[in-house]
């Protein structure tokens, strides 16, 4: 099942998408529809034959207010760990456990949503393509072997860094949670539609020109292991967004280096999620 989220008269609305059509899922946002599980899927499926066209609609995230923080992965991908180091001037030494870190709520941005861009906050905001996983049930300690019984869905989703805010605050938060830095959708697609997360091809363009492609198969840890790794002495929620990481073909990481412009669009692509597209415009700060 493919799921989205778009703005109604009457507020954020979740819809069952099928093509180029939507149908209205009654009674419930996103967040309880994850928490409700099966019984929530079930509803879904049996949601109203009233559809919608797709093209007549605003997307929003498919989870517009997260109860909590983004959970990402840095240097998840042997390629872009390599690229990072060197362009840190560093050794070359891959990670031997995960490396996570949060982007704030408030990073949120709908699926074709304008990214926005301050000079006097940075002046180097990078793209990165991610395929991001929708945890659907409560655990804490979870074991390798039960990891997908954990997990709702997957969507795309673009980890917009401010890179010259990460280098000044010596961490990644700051850097990564400015307002608007994490476009995501533009839909939900349920685990049983992807059977197998590992084989998607990632792609990101900026005006598009290719600057990424790559495959979840690379990863350097597998979802199940982030999972467990995680969800070691913390319980995971229905609902957390837990984004994978992203391949090389970062603009920091390029020679010379490249950053978005005011009027840039950059579009992320997850083999069978989809595609989501966004404007960079400058803003008043």
């Amino acid at each position: 099942m493919r799921l989205i989220t778009y703005q109604s008269c009457s507020g954020p609305r979740v819809g069952v998408l099928n093509g180029e059509w939507v149908r209205p899922v009654p009674g419930m946002d996103m967040l309880e529809l994850i928490r409700q599980g099966g019984a929530g899927l079930s509803q879904a499926a049996a949601s109203a034959e009233i559809e919608l066209g797709l093209g007549t609609l605003t997307l929003l995230a498919p989870i517009p207010d997260p109860r909590r923080n983004i959970m990402c992965l840095g240097m998840n991908y042997a390629a872009h760990a390599a690229e990072s180091l060197r362009a840190k001037n560093l050794p070359i030494k891959m990670p031997e456990v995960p490396v996570f870190f949060t982007k704030a709520t408030t990073t949120v941005n709908a699926p074709f949503g304008d990214i926005p861009y301050d000079p006097e906050v940075t002046e180097k905001l990078d793209w990165e393509v991610e395929l991001a996983v929708v945890i659907g049930k409560q655990g804490k300690n979870i074991p390798v072997a039960e990891a997908f019984d954990y997990v709702f869905g997957y969507t795309v989703l673009n980890d917009v860094s401010a890179r010259d805010l990460q280098t000044r605050h010596q961490q990644f938060f700051k850097g990564k949670s400015l307002d608007g830095s994490c476009p995501m959708g533009p839909a939900i697609v349920t685990r049983d539609e992807i059977p197998d997360p590992h084989n998607l091809i990632l792609r990101c363009w900026v005006n598009g020109e290719l600057k990424q492609e790559s495959t979840s198969g690379d990863l350097i840890f597998d979802i199940p292991t982030l999972i467990e790794w995680l969800s070691r002495g913390m319980t995971l929620l229905p609902g957390d967004i837990l984004s994978t990481g992203t391949p090389s073909g970062v603009g920091y990481a390029r020679t010379p280096p490249e950053f978005l412009q005011p009027g840039d669009v950059v579009a992320c692509e997850v083999d069978r999620i989809g595609r989501i597209s966004n404007r960079v415009v400058q803003v008043e700060g």
